[in-house]
């Protein structure tokens, strides 16, 4: 005999592993005789249509209720008692305590809500990748993106920090022991964990930690990612970049080869669900570009293209502005657009693309590009649908909010990352009262220019004697078609900055613009032999200070 359909269906919320994932209710003609038993010990059949007793021990009177389930009892009557029922049988409790007074259709697609998504535990990873009180914002950045994640209930254990940790107690700091990433902001410093800071912020300690791998790490708390396979990771980075590298306080670079490389790592060992990566940088989308794969469970946003730079905010000058007695920016265009973002919205209710879509007006200054930059996506853009809270966690304080705290659709005043240490000298020698200390300001400007200068000029000798006087500043400045990488031979490019620095001095974070034309002599086939010759023509007459030797700085690869 043909099974008659069932007449309703019920969605079920988050079930437990002892509950059914759908409740079924028989019709009338279907029912058992009349039977007397315990509310508590009833449950649903494997079958679709039967309801029938558990075999119970001996219940206490208060959870007993005695029922006739008589052939004529409507069935959405029962389902009500069904929903009221509480048991006990071999020690679990079975609670049918969540539901959805929807009646869903047969032909209706039964959706998961958005609790059903969460699984595993969340990690986070957060490096400011630069020193000094003139990078105040990168720290800011990142202490302001941990207070998010603890208010979003992640766990100090489950938080790995990297940061110099020399901003709060500077002697140029107005405000010893706090940091502030908004003009009208609170202190983001307090309780930020000092994980791996000073000499230990360093490339080998981050791909230890992304690892999980605590015999590779130097220095530092100890703390690693020890992820599971159902674990997410969010990982926020904040600095000065390159074509192709990642500036760090401690040399060398962060190479995009050697960072993709552990994240395949990563991926191959099984120790994650999937994995969220902001990146805050001049010329980030570079790391990415041509060489991330779409297959790791990887979401990237970057906040500039390969091609162009990223911007702070916040500053001196501009508008909004600082407090009046801060002589450095506080923050990061793109960093403050989605921090401020999370900030202001139920992250339980907001897509990655959601915050994607917003971020990208706001970093762009609302379409103008004119100071500001295309935010990037790479790797698997079909995450982009998952709920944010899966990555930055939940605040409460944000489920009924109230108008936001910041105007978050004002054009922002904003300065090229490069330009911004020339801002924090200026304002220093402009503020400074004694004739001696600004006699010393003055020298370290008019040598940080001097450097730059040199950087420019020795780059454009170099690329004219490798390349012809025609052809050299258009084949060093070449820019290559959107979906290759920056370079093809990753390790020529490091030997090629290894033999510039040494001939003519260290890069700096300002010259970290000038990989692009490390990369393309290695795409135009020069040999080492070459390009040391090249250097050494260029720079021997140059004599490189001590605050910019690579043998005490150390070197960029």
């Amino acid at each position: 005999m043909a099974k008659r359909p069932t007449p309703a269906r019920f969605r079920s919320h988050g079930t437990h592993k002892s509950e059914p994932l759908f409740m079924r209710v028989a019709p009338p003609f279907c029912m058992a005789p009349c039977t007397t038993v315990s509310i508590s010990t009833l449950y649903l059949s494997r079958s679709p249509y039967l309801i029938q007793p558990l075999p119970t021990t001996s219940p206490s009177m208060a959870g007993r209720r005695s029922v006739c389930l008589l052939n004529a009892l409507p069935p959405l009557l029962l389902l009500l008692l069904l929903l009221l029922a509480e048991g006990n049988w071999g020690g679990r409790a079975l609670r049918l305590n969540r539901w959805d007074p929807k009646i869903w259709m047969p032909t209706e697609k039964v959706e998961p809500d958005e609790d059903s998504q969460e699984t595993g535990t969340r990690w986070a990873v957060l490096v400011a990748g630069s020193y000094g009180y003139g990078n105040y914002r990168h720290q800011a950045d990142v202490c302001h993106a941990y207070q998010l994640l603890k208010r979003g209930g992640l766990k100090d254990e489950n938080i790995v920090v990297f940061m110099y940790d020399d901003i709060a107690t500077h002697d140029l700091n107005p405000r010893p022991g706090v940091i502030i990433n908004h003009p009208q902001g609170d202190d983001e410093y307090a309780g930020v964990p000092k994980d791996y800071t000073g000499e230990d912020v360093t490339v080998q300690n981050l791909f230890a930690v992304l690892l999980g791998d605590k015999s590779l790490l130097k220095g530092g708390s100890g703390k690693v990612v020890e992820s599971k396979p159902n674990d997410r990771i969010f990982l926020y980075y904040s600095d000065h970049g390159g074509q192709g590298v990642l500036g760090m306080p401690n040399m060398p670079f962060l190479y995009a080869k050697d960072f993709i490389d552990v994240l395949k790592k990563k991926h191959a060992s099984g120790t994650y669900q999937e994995m969220v990566l902001y990146v805050e940088a001049c010329e980030s989308g570079s790391i990415f570009e041509g060489i991330m794969p779409d297959d790791l469970n990887i979401y990237v946003t970057t906040a500039s293209g390969p091609d162009e730079e990223s911007w702070g905010t916040y500053c001196p000058g501009m508008e909004p502005a600082p407090p009046a007695e801060y002589i450095t920016c506080l923050g990061d265009l793109f960093s403050v657009a989605w921090l401020e973002d999370s900030d202001t919205h139920n992250l339980k209710k907001q897509t990655i693309e959601d915050q994607y879509e917003r971020v990208k007006v706001r970093t762009s200054n609302h379409n103008t590009y004119s100071i500001g930059s295309h935010v990037m996506v790479y790797g698997n853009e079909s995450m982009k649908r998952e709920l944010l809270y899966l990555y930055q966690g939940f605040d409460p304080a944000t489920d009924k909010l109230p108008e936001n705290k910041f105007d978050l659709d004002i054009r922002m005043g904003a300065i090229n990352q490069r330009e911004a240490d020339l801002l924090f000298l200026w304002q220093r020698y402009k503020r400074s009262k004694a004739e001696t200390e600004k006699n010393e300001i003055l020298k370290e400007l008019t040598q940080t220019m001097q450097h730059r200068a040199h950087l420019d000029q020795s780059i454009e000798l170099i690329g004219m004697l490798l390349l012809g006087p025609e052809n050299g500043p258009s084949l060093l400045n070449a820019i290559r078609p959107p979906g290759l990488p920056v370079v093809d031979d990753w390790e020529c490019l490091k030997s090629v900055v290894v033999v510039f620095e040494t001939q003519c001095g260290s890069l700096t974070q300002y010259g970290m613009k000038h990989m692009r034309a490390f990369a393309n002599i290695c795409n135009n086939g020069v040999s080492r032999t070459a390009m040391e010759e090249a250097c050494t023509s260029a720079c021997s007459s140059h004599t490189i200070l001590d605050q910019w030797n690579p043998t005490i700085r150390g070197y960029s690869a």
